[in-house]
């Protein structure tokens, strides 16, 4: 399974060892093959640097994320997508379409209002825990 997970999953995760966005994100490297591009691993790495979130996640988790990214399929982004309520997240669609990934994980509603998005299942970590379509 080629897999795609947001951002705000990435943070949710940090934010709460044992959360639902933390076990989808265990779960997803164990079930699959997480793929990433240039800005999807950089917009990650941004997020985490704010000092908001600076102060809340623990430098061994930032070290463990930096493990995940280099172990990530990077994936080159050559078909533009315009197709997000939310254009800064487009990037998402394009990595997913890209990249050939099977699902995207995400707890946007921007995404999950797309679902599916070219034959690619756009879940919560809900439902990518449980086994459910929605």
């Amino acid at each position: 399974m080629r897999i795609v997970i947001d951002t705000n999953v990435f943070i949710s995760a940090a934010l709460k060892d044992k959360s639902t966005p933390s076990l989808a994100l265990h779960l997803a490297l164990q079930r699959g093959i997480l793929l990433k591009s240039a800005v999807t691993e950089q917009q990650l790495f941004e997020v985490l640097a704010r000092p908001y979130f600076a102060s809340l996640v623990a430098s061994a988790t930032r070290e463990w994320f930096q493990g995940v990214m280099a172990d990530a399929e990077a994936i080159d982004i050559t078909e533009r997508i315009v197709a997000c309520r939310d254009p800064t997240d487009d990037k998402f669609l394009e990595l997913a379409v890209n990249g050939r990934a099977d699902i995207i994980i995400t707890g946007d509603a921007d995404f999950l209002v797309l679902n599916p998005f070219r034959d690619v299942r756009i879940i919560t970590p809900t439902a990518f825990v449980t086994g459910t379509s929605h």
